[in-house]
């Protein structure tokens, strides 16, 4: 794949952005911090007057939370641009019809895209956690690592879900996708209490997925709890599972893109 070239669809994503940036502002940046609050100061100040002042281990709510509500606000996001914004670009806009017919290639078209998602969640989870650090959330100087680990979790879920939108002509699979497993995998991954409160046999069920590492990495990062080796466990679960999707959503945009 040639960056360079790469970099031109990266910039057509750019450009668009800055036309439409009211709308991506209120859904990577408004809705993420309207969660923080709500969940994290509202719900937290029940949890925490109901069980004192450390309800969740050693933390308060709000601490325990704010990295959840992170990687799970950058996971819905995601959702929504890797199934409709792909077919969006090669179905109904299509955008990705049209960058082919230039020199870039499929493969460019996918990396540029994918490399855009990055860039904004990574702006998004800048904007998040100076604030949860604003309000007392993030307790540790190593909350700056939540960033990065927010830019993995946008390129797993992107790639992963571009591989399979890219292979789809109608998106009547997409809202049973987001119900039966987005949801379910954002209630039960970590990001509103502990997995020690799940029964043991579902355990493992919550441990295999993505969220629960990028979870994982953002909670360790904000609170200082974050081991070396846990921590490149996590990481390498999700490089993993990016270079899977890369693969499988690269080979996606070719057959879709070059017919």
């Amino acid at each position: 794949m040639a960056v360079p070239v790469m970099l031109r669809y990266t910039e057509r994503e750019a450009r668009g952005w800055l036309k439409l940036w009211k709308a991506w502002v209120f859904s990577f940046f408004v809705v993420p911090l309207l969660f923080l609050g709500g969940i994290g100061l509202g719900l937290g100040s029940y949890v925490d007057s109901g069980t004192g002042s450390s309800s969740v281990g050693s933390f308060d709510y709000l601490t325990f939370v704010a990295p959840g509500l992170l990687a799970g606000g950058v996971m819905q996001n995601m959702t929504g641009d890797g199934l409709w914004g792909v077919m969006g670009g090669h179905k109904w806009q299509g955008t990705f019809n049209a960058a082919v017919a230039s020199p870039l290639r499929p493969a460019d078209v996918f990396g540029g895209w994918l490399l855009w998602r990055g860039v904004m969640s990574g702006a998004s989870a800048v904007s998040f956690v100076v604030t949860a650090a604003l309000l007392g959330a993030v307790p540790s100087v190593w909350g700056v690592l939540a960033v990065p680990a927010a830019v993995l979790c946008a390129l797993t879920f992107s790639s992963l879900l571009a591989a399979w939108s890219i292979t789809r002509d109608t998106d009547g699979s997409f809202p049973v996708i987001f119900r039966i497993v987005i949801m379910p995998m954002f209630v039960f991954s970590g990001t509103f209490f502990p997995l020690s409160d799940l029964p043991s046999a579902i355990r493992p069920l919550a441990w295999a997925t993505p969220l629960w590492h990028v979870v994982e990495l953002c909670r360790g990062a904000t609170t200082g709890t974050l081991g070396l080796v846990e921590g490149v466990g996590h990481t390498a679960y999700l490089a993993t599972a990016i270079a899977l999707g890369c693969l499988l959503a690269g080979r996606g945009f070719t057959r879709r893109l070059a017919a």
